[in-house]
């Protein structure tokens, strides 16, 4: 197959499953698909629930780990990233948010043509297969089946809602259908009381056609270049180096930590950082691995006159108890993702739109164990949570190799809350979840605050919690941005590589904007909307 090879994908994720699956549809194209880690069909991954235990297994997850931040009050923030079949897609908390409309018709105004909301709408509706049903903004039909996530919630979700009614934020039923803005439950990527990650949805469909290889403890090295055309790649699988060559194209959908580092080992990226480490430069562009961008959060945590999670979830005796209903009847709290509730909010009235996400969790974590995500071994004490995170955060930082080593981690600098404008918004923000927390249907229900705390009042000391006890929320994007002009971009909006023929990226990567919500959805989106555009100019 080598030698009639007509697209090699880089990376089997959120982008790469939907890719090797649209192009390898038609039987007309022969598609190989290289992936770093090994099979999804783990006991965890299957588990809604189960993504605690995959955290910091390194099985799975590539176990990143970001410079120490200022901004973070000199910590070095955790950075999981799927190493497996589905990506992140088959270890992350499987809310499908699609982001605000507006986001998209920014990306249209960059010079993205192509990419507004009316361009990506018909895309999402036909990737679909929402339990809600068809309307104007949701898809049945497709290959992705989206829970509408409804039924078997923890009741303080409904008294959750009704705290932020009472607050001002009304009661949304979809956050991806006309507003955004609002409180309610999240769509979720669950089928069956199992994870529908982009391996079951897309990848494990495919893998029956002939014309579709895939290979996985597969690690890209570099891409091969002749000239200014990529021809294939290097990569490594069972302690041997293997050549792979295409007559077609080779498509990058490593996600927003992997695809710059691969562009930037195979000589394409800022120039004077290559040359320092001694590697050829094939096309000097400082963009590679630049404009990082990535959604912060914090928890605000309760102890709780009633159950939670904590009660069940905590003992052995619950545990084992909650394993057989879900094994036997898929029903119970291992059945879903932890974030239940959720929304959107503008700190500030005057705003256009939603500049922040709301999570609630009926659970705390505030003892956590060594090595180890808590959401199956919580709190000793019944306790509840309510997050945030930034939505468009105008914070940047970069990812660039640190060494010619492919196998060596890139440095990854993520520069959280370091503009005003990021710590203003995050402030005002943090004082509204004590404002939902205040209202009638929620407090009567708690005990006292945990996290961070009554005596945790004045500006600054608000400030100083946020910077030590915030953290990632896990959605890395732009660092290969997608834009018209190669002075500011990695890819034109056909996604390929400014300046080097038959080469593309398709992953959150190519974002030119961080959009409002989970990043999953919109990454999904990239190999969607990608393939259109490979098979197009393959006609």
């Amino acid at each position: 197959m080598d030698g009639e090879i007509d697209y090699i994908i880089v990376g089997a994720g959120s982008a790469g499953c939907v890719l090797a699956n649209r192009l390898s549809e038609s039987g007309g194209h022969r598609v190989v698909l290289l992936e770093a880690g090994g099979t999804d069909r783990r006991f965890f991954v299957q588990m809604p629930l189960g993504y605690g235990k995959l955290f910091y297994n390194p099985a799975v997850n590539w176990m990143y780990r970001a410079e120490p931040d200022p901004g973070l009050a000199g910590q070095a923030d955790h950075i999981p990233r799927g190493r497996l079949l589905g990506g992140s897609s088959s270890i992350n908390a499987m809310v499908w948010i699609r982001g605000h409309r507006q986001d998209y018709d920014d990306w249209r105004a960059a010079g993205n043509i192509g990419w507004g909301w009316d361009d990506v709408l018909p895309a999402y509706r036909a990737m679909e297969d929402n339990e809600a049903g068809a309307d104007a903004f949701r898809g049945t039909g497709g290959p992705l089946y989206i829970s509408r996530n409804r039924k078997g919630l923890h009741w303080l979700v409904e008294d959750y809602i009704a705290a932020c009614g009472e607050a001002g934020l009304a009661y949304n039923p979809d956050f991806n259908g006309a507003e955004q803005e609002g409180a309610g439950t999240y769509q979720m990527t669950i089928r069956g009381a199992r994870r529908n990650s982009a391996a079951r949805a897309f990848l494990r469909p495919a893998m029956r056609r002939r014309n579709l290889r895939v290979e996985t403890g597969a690690q890209v090295m570099r891409v091969l270049l002749e000239g200014r055309r990529a021809v294939g790649v290097e990569y490594r699988q069972g302690g041997q180096t293997r050549l792979l060559r295409c007559r077609g194209e080779v498509i990058l959908s490593g996600g927003a930590i992997n695809s710059p580092q691969v562009l930037q080992l195979s000589g394409i990226g800022p120039g004077a950082l290559l040359q320092g480490l001694g590697l050829p430069v094939m096309q000097d562009n400082p963009n590679v691995g630049d404009h990082y961008s990535d959604h912060h959060g914090i928890n605000y945590t309760w102890a709780m006159k009633v159950p939670t999670y904590n009660n069940i979830l905590r003992p052995l005796w619950g545990k084992a108890l909650m394993g057989l209903w879900w094994l036997a009847l898929g029903g119970g709290p291992l059945a879903k993702s932890i974030n239940h509730g959720g929304g959107f909010f503008r700190t500030r009235p005057g705003l256009p739109r939603p500049n922040m996400q709301l999570y609630m969790q009926a659970f705390s974590t505030l003892l956590p164990r060594a090595g180890e995500r808590p959401l199956l071994t919580p709190d000793p004490f019944p306790g509840l949570s309510i997050g945030l995170s930034n939505c468009r955060p105008t914070s940047r930082g970069h990812v660039r190799i640190a060494s010619p080593d492919p196998f060596a981690p890139p440095r990854i600098v993520a520069n959280a809350f370091s503009t005003p404008e990021d710590v203003a918004e995050m402030l005002e923000a943090v004082k509204f979840l004590r404002v939902i927390a205040a209202q009638p249907s929620f407090a009567r229900w708690v005990d006292h605050e945990l996290r961070p705390g009554p005596e945790v009042q004045e500006d600054e000391a608000l400030i100083a919690d946020f910077r030590q006890r915030s953290g990632t929320v896990y959605h890395q994007s732009c660092t290969c941005r997608m834009g018209p002009d190669a002075a500011t971009s990695v890819v034109g909006p056909d996604l390929r590589v400014h300046g080097i023929a038959g080469l593309r990226v398709a992953d959150a990567s190519a974002f030119p904007n961080l959009i409002a919500g989970n990043t999953n959805a919109p990454s999904m989106l990239m190999g969607w909307m990608g393939a259109d555009r490979i098979l197009s100019d393959a006609r």
